[in-house]
């Protein structure tokens, strides 16, 4: 179950970033403690994060990370169709990056573990710098093999494979721009859909109009995202942001999201940051909040996040740094960040409704609440 909450943490569809190197440099060492948490619609996850990055000699940097989600959710689809539950997800993930003159390669490894999800993920990188460090071209590869499981049901298991291929483009324009874009393509083949998920449809015989049964999906899925970021230095210590990202993919989903954001450095030590995202999406095509009858169709689907719905997120965040060449350490900061989400369904009815005829209840949305408080450290 987590594997869908972190789409919503991360934003709906995730996010397609090019990192950009202006020299090909080896990360930070350094140390980062993370907690986060997000409440919204029914669902409550919260949990910390460590991770550890360290050079070893000149051309090598090792790194590794420990995250825990605790969820608890009476969300809409919990609460219409079975309980309310908890459970845990823990993660782990090792890396080494490779420096040899101007090119970085990288390795990472993955696992994670719920009490119905396995997943574990092995990822290649490659990053060359160009035209005296001018330009960044970038590409990379992840392999995710999982196994779904079924709480309450011991012989129940489902494999999923995931291929991600990616490419960036990171160009500096003048001394005061910078330009990426990317380009990535996922494909998924398995199963792909919520075990525990299930659609409706009319039924007469049913006090309520309706019955409900398990969703069925395709058994595969390739996604493309395409995005384009801009940022330019202005001269009083600051810096505007923004960006556009293009998604698609075989179920018929189109999305869409363009962000702004404003960074802003007080004095020495303060850096302040502020975002705007609105997010869109249109459905898949084998989804519907309402089947006319059991089975009407091949594949059948009720999950919101495949139902057409629009995101607006306003975001803001502090960071004080503090601790500058004290002892064996560089410096260290402190930051806290929050997001407020809303959530607006055009084609998923809120349930709750139970006066309502089938087919007319109310549209859901919902608004969510993310914050993220976290200590750095360099060394």
């Amino acid at each position: 179950m987590k594997r869908y909450l972190r789409a919503i943490l991360l934003l709906p569809g995730g996010l397609l970033f090019c990192h950009s190197l202006l020299a090909a440099v080896l990360p930070e060492d350094r140390a980062d403690a993370l907690y986060h948490s997000y409440n919204g619609g029914g669902v409550q996850v919260t949990g910390p994060s460590i991770l550890v990055r360290k050079s070893i000699g000149k051309n090598l940097s090792a790194s590794a990370n420990y995250y825990v989600d605790a969820i608890s959710s009476a969300s809409i689809d919990v609460v219409t169709t079975a309980s309310a539950y908890s459970e845990q997800r823990t993660e782990t993930s090792v890396g080494v990056d490779y420096l040899h003159a101007d090119t970085i390669m990288g390795i990472n490894y993955t696992s994670s573990s719920e009490n119905d999800y396995e997943a574990k993920t092995a990822s290649f990188s490659l990053s060359q710098e160009l035209f005296g460090n001018m330009m960044t071209i970038s590409m990379g590869y992840a392999q995710g093999n999982d196994v779904v499981g079924k709480r309450g049901d011991p012989r129940f298991s489902e494999d999923v494979k995931r291929q991600q291929y990616r490419v960036g483009l990171s160009q500096i324009l003048t001394k005061n721009m910078l330009l990426d874009l990317g380009f990535e393509t996922v494909t998924d083949e398995g199963f792909l859909n919520n075990p525990y998920r299930s659609v409706r449809y009319l039924d007469a015989s049913s006090g309520k109009g309706y019955s409900y049964e398990p969703e069925k999906y395709p058994r595969t899925r390739t996604s493309n995202a395409a995005a384009v970021r801009l940022l330019y230095h202005l001269p009083i210590r600051a810096s505007i942001h923004g960006e556009y990202r293009l998604f698609d993919d075989s179920w018929g989903i189109l999305a869409s999201h363009l962000q702004l954001g404003y960074t802003h450095a007080y004095r020495s030590n303060w850096i302040f940051d502020l975002k705007y995202r609105i997010y869109s999406q249109t459905k898949a095509d084998f989804y519907s909040d309402l089947f006319p009858y059991s089975q009407s169709q091949n594949f059948y689907g009720r999950d919101k996040e495949i139902s057409t719905f629009t995101s607006q997120t306003i975001g803001l965040g502090v960071s004080y740094e503090f601790l500058h060449n004290w002892r064996a350490i560089e410096r260290a900061s402190l930051s806290f960040k929050y997001d407020y989400i809303l959530f607006d369904y055009q084609d998923f009815r809120d349930l709750r409704d139970s006066s309502a005829p089938a087919g007319s209840e109310p549209q859901y949305s919902f608004s969510a609440n993310v914050l993220q408080l976290y200590f750095s450290l360099w060394y």
